[in-house]
């Protein structure tokens, strides 16, 4: 692991933010996610986790989740207990094979981030059959899982509409907005969706909105060029953006067409989403902390497949569309501008003010008085 990932590692377990949450949502159907005390015999500390994540294209998975999950897991078994990594690179089906090969080679416990949150079902069933405790990780997917963690989903998407009105200011209809929201198949993106439109709803003008394909900067990159040519470049006062991938290829395009100085909005906190919040091209970003949500889910992961109860980690429920009262833990979000970088990123170790403030970006870090 980086020295960067150590300090977020103890940075987060030096001073987590408090969680407090009621349980969402409503269920179609009971599922089966007992305490695994009750279905699963007791380990000790030489476990197997398995780790699925959904893609590459967001640096978050390779360079904080994945780390942080494999230090955590050897720091709760005393370095006996192990990960087997696979990422699925967006692709469902691969995914859903990942899913037969760790079943297939026994693993104690999975932590599942889903490519698609219905289709993983089946799979997630299969792995139950076989006695595999699940976590479902980032994205609440369907099938009977025993544990979930996540943001506050609609919080997140509520603080991203609020700081593009806040930016906006009184200008907010004299012009005309363009949503790009995530991709259909992440229940995430919904709840995003759901939270922005709260806030946005009759105080600007939706000209345009996507639901972009695999969160993809090319496909952001497409729909802005699409919604250019639709509403015209004099048109567009701002966009709300799901997540700093989409921002920096919807920018892109905006530069294309000689679009400047609208507010743009974002997620993930990645380091050329911070960069770009410093030059101004960016005007927010949603900072998350992984490091919390990832050591939540070793935690988890680690107890159930010990079988130990998960009373004292889980602070809340969450029905899904198939599981009743999963044990849940949810963390709180920050909305990241150019006024606190120091007191998120910095602070909690993700970036030092160096990466941050490298070459080009040097001067413009000057300018907002970050030294």
């Amino acid at each position: 692991m980086n020295t960067r990932m150590r300090r977020a590692a103890v940075a987060i377990a030096a001073g987590a933010m408090a969680v407090s949450l009621a349980a969402c949502g409503s269920a179609a159907e009971s599922g089966d996610n007992s305490d695994s005390s009750d279905s699963a015999a007791k380990k000790g500390d030489d476990i197997t986790v398995g780790l699925l994540l959904p893609e590459n294209q967001t640096a978050r998975y390779e360079k904080f989740d994945k780390p942080l999950i494999e230090k955590k897991v050897k720091e709760l078994t005393s370095n006996k207990g192990k990960v087997t990594y696979a990422n699925a690179k967006g692709d469902a089906s691969l995914q859903a094979q990942q899913v037969d090969t760790m079943v297939t080679n026994k693993v104690d416990v999975l932590i599942v981030d889903a490519v698609d949150f219905k289709s993983i079902a089946g799979s997630v069933k299969k792995a139950h059959d076989a006695g595999i405790k699940i976590v479902a990780f980032d994205r609440l997917a369907e099938g009977p899982i025993d544990a979930y963690t996540s943001f506050d989903n609609v919080t997140v998407g509520k603080t991203q509409g609020e700081a593009l009105l806040k930016a906006l200011g009184d200008k907010a209809k004299d012009g005309q907005i363009v949503m790009m929201n995530g991709s259909s198949t992440d229940p995430n993106a919904a709840q995003f969706k759901e939270g922005a439109h709260s806030v946005l709803d009759g105080k600007v003008n939706v000209g345009r909105e996507y639901d972009t394909k695999e969160w993809k900067a090319e496909n952001a990159n497409a729909n802005m060029d699409a919604a250019i040519s639709a509403l015209g470049k004099d048109k567009i006062i701002g966009v709300y953006s799901a997540n700093d991938t989409m921002a920096g290829g919807l920018i892109t395009a905006l530069k294309r067409a000689g679009i400047a100085d609208i507010p743009v909005t974002g997620q993930d906190a990645e380091l050329n989403g911070v960069q770009r919040i410093v030059t101004g091209e960016q005007y927010m970003s949603v900072y998350k902390s992984y490091p919390k949500e990832a050591t939540t889910a070793a935690e988890m992961a680690v107890a159930l497949a010990q079988g130990k109860s998960l009373d004292s980690i889980a602070t809340s429920k969450t029905d899904s569309a198939t599981t009743k009262d999963v044990p849940t833990v949810l963390v709180p979000v920050v909305s990241l501008t150019k006024d606190n970088i120091k007191e998120t990123v910095i602070k909690e170790g993700f970036y030092t003010l160096d990466e941050i403030c490298a070459g080009k970006y040097k001067a413009a870090c000057d300018k907002i008085g970050l030294k």
